[in-house]
């Protein structure tokens, strides 16, 4: 018996059914609008120099701020937000920084804490209540707000170098929504940098870098945890000059993982001028409940000394 070619074959099948028939259908797909804004052009290394260049100008930072926070999700089920606070943020390289945050009218601290990279202390005079331990979340609290951690808003607020030693920058052109003045969303290409790192286990994509194309300035951060899972959303708006210095009046930070948000918007803003160890010094104050988180036992500090 003869054998039909394989084409001849899907041709004959194909002539079996009628051409009204609903086996295939077609439909138009609309264009998709995109943003017709005069982009600028660069390369992954211009891009890198870039970064690199601006981090190694920002030695130190003073910054007076208001905090807007946010916590839940889909977690939770819910989104609560908190009132603005006003609040101070000192941070210096290599990792140490300290935020203390305000009562609304009446100005008493809310919240004290430093952090020198690996570890934090955080003083919460309305609980009387003074908490230490590690950076890396070990033993994740209910209160969302418990689990915000120093080095999260360190590394958010400071980009870091691209190191050539440890990490490989790759760039990926992509697009990113924009809202123009009539409230339409409109497609925009932009530049991002995969930063890809040596970690213990091998190599991981550790952030993404991208680039607005209008102003080719770092206008979001992605971290990465050795896992692939997304850390820390950071996003930058209203960059300001400082000296030289492209830096933004508003950051966004987003912890997906213990599902908190928080906003610094700068108030007054200083980079490089001298901070002492002691602006980061913070003690147990006498009788404040102590809790470390690592050992996950409380005890009581009469003295003002850590047990």
């Amino acid at each position: 018996m003869r054998r039909l070619h394989p084409y001849r074959l899907l041709i004959v099948i194909l002539a079996m059914f009628p051409s009204s028939g609903c086996l295939f259908r077609s439909h138009k797909v609309p264009p998709q609008a995109t943003a017709t804004t005069k982009l600028k052009i660069a390369t992954a290394k211009e891009l890198l120099d870039y970064i690199n260049s601006q981090a190694e100008k920002i030695k130190s930072l003073q910054a007076t701020v208001d905090i807007d926070t946010a916590v839940g999700g889909a977690k939770k089920g819910k989104v609560t937000e908190y009132q603005e606070i006003r609040g101070y943020v000192l941070a210096r390289k290599p990792s140490m920084l300290r935020m203390i945050g305000l009562m609304p009218v009446v100005r008493n601290r809310a919240f004290d804490m430093v952090s020198d990279g690996d570890q934090f202390k955080l003083w919460i005079p309305t609980k009387n209540k003074f908490i230490v331990g590690h950076n890396q979340i070990t033993h994740e609290s209910a209160n969302a707000l418990e689990n915000v951690r120093p080095q999260h808003i360190f590394d958010a607020l400071l980009l870091r170098q691209i190191d050539s030693q440890g990490e490989i920058a790759v760039l990926e052109t992509d697009f990113e929504s924009v809202r123009t003045e009539k409230g339409e969303i409109l497609q925009q290409p932009d530049y991002t940098l995969d930063v890809i790192r040596k970690g213990e286990h091998g190599w991981f994509l550790s952030r993404k870098i991208t680039f607005n194309r209008v102003d080719l300035l770092p206008h979001r951060q992605r971290i990465y945890d050795e896992k692939g899972d997304l850390a820390t959303d950071a996003h930058y708006d209203d960059f300001q000059d400082h000296d030289g210095i492209n830096f933004p009046d508003r950051i966004e930070i987003w912890r997906p993982g213990e599902e908190y948000t928080i906003v610094l918007k700068m108030v007054k803003l200083k980079l490089n001028e001298p901070l002492t160890d002691e602006q980061f010094a913070l003690s147990v104050p006498p009788g404040a409940e102590f809790v470390n988180l690592d050992q996950q036992n409380q005890t009581r500090a009469s003295d003002g000394k850590q047990p």
